[in-house]
């Protein structure tokens, strides 16, 4: 596959996928009506509520926080239709849109999600700009933040949702997660919708809520200009997806080099600057904040020692002659090309 799109880079071809997304996830529901939108809503494991207003906007993590708010919460408090509000809802869940979901896993995150493309454009452009201020994360910051997509995950889709059906939190937090979530926001601004910015006086918890969605989304407009995809770095979806990564076809495999961990390339290039891709090799180089985007294998500047594999078929391999194509059309910060031919980089320490 790697000769095939040498004309249009697989970050080009990336771009076209995420924007075409965007376009039908926000404005896709219109085009085919309401009746067809209500059955292919149930199958989106992407952040979009502005496909199909009128029921709700679905996500891979919509269904769950209702199962545990509408389901499992209240059938704790009635034990005996357990298995007739649980096991079977349950099962319809995960074979309609659970098994489409593990399919591509994170390449809903790098190649479709709505929210995720938004701070992608919106760094591209503060980039061209010139108004970026720093441009990847240390270290420390890093063991910071990771944890916390986990910790949202953990208490915004499963606990809240839970504790809400046995009435122990109020209705609101039935849904939590998407109470505060940007993309709620994004895609049903992008529809001309601005309910979703506004402060709901309906109760204390949507006061809570609608505000903190509010100060999130602004906070990521600003924050998208001068780093890489913060959302992303949070978002319990990405915590949801790596749940299920071991089981989808779906995958980057690094193989072990004598050149690796000496020019620092793969990380740098990486939008989640994923420090284990440029020192580690096999599944230990791709971490939990992995959104299969592919900028590791594109930036590679060896052959075949990074690649996009769908099963046993790699669709993507590094390659030297990719890797000279690539760099002249988009050098990321701290890649530095020397003046050979072979354009080999010069090792920089990432921070």
């Amino acid at each position: 596959m790697s000769s095939s799109i040498s004309a249009a880079t697989l970050g080009r071809v990336r771009l076209v996928v995420q924007i075409l997304s965007f376009l039908f996830l926000v404005y896709g529901g219109l085009l085919v009506g309401h009746y067809s939108a209500e059955k292919i809503s149930g199958s989106l494991p992407a952040l979009s509520c502005a496909y199909d207003q009128l029921n709700g906007g679905y996500c891979v993590l919509i269904p769950t926080q209702h199962q545990l708010h509408h389901r499992v919460g209240e059938a704790l408090v009635q034990m005996q239709q357990f298995s007739y509000k649980v096991i079977i809802p349950l099962l319809f869940t995960f074979l309609s849109f659970y098994v489409f979901f593990v399919f591509l896993n994170k390449m809903f995150c790098g190649w479709i999600c709505p929210l995720g493309t938004f701070q992608e454009m919106m760094y591209k452009m503060s980039h061209f700009f010139g108004l970026q201020k720093n441009h990847s994360l240390s270290v420390n910051q890093l063991r910071f933040i990771r944890p916390i997509k986990w910790l949202m995950l953990a208490i915004l889709v499963f606990i809240l949702p839970l504790v809400a059906g046995l009435g122990v939190a109020p209705h609101a937090a039935g849904d939590a997660f998407c109470q505060v979530c940007p993309s709620r926001v994004l895609t049903t601004l992008a529809s001309g919708n601005f309910e979703q910015l506004t402060i709901s006086t309906a109760g204390v918890a949507d006061i809570i809520f609608s505000s903190i969605r509010a100060l999130l989304f602004g906070s990521i407009v600003v924050l998208s200009m001068t780093m890489r995809q913060p959302f992303c770095r949070i978002c319990p979806l990405l915590a949801f997806n790596a749940l299920f990564q071991k089981l989808s076809p779906m995958r980057l495999v690094k193989k072990e080099h004598e050149k690796c961990e000496k020019c620092g390339v793969c990380t740098k290039a990486c939008p989640m600057d994923i420090q284990e891709i440029w020192k580690e090799s096999g599944s230990k180089a791709f971490h939990d904040d992995c959104t299969l985007c592919g900028r590791c294998a594109e930036f590679c500047p060896d052959d075949n020692v990074i690649q996009v594999k769908f099963g046993p078929i790699a669709l993507f391999s590094s390659s030297r002659e990719y890797y000279k194509k690539r760099i002249k059309q988009e050098k990321p910060e701290g890649i530095k090309p020397t003046k050979k031919a072979k354009l080999r980089p010069v090792a920089v320490e990432p921070n």
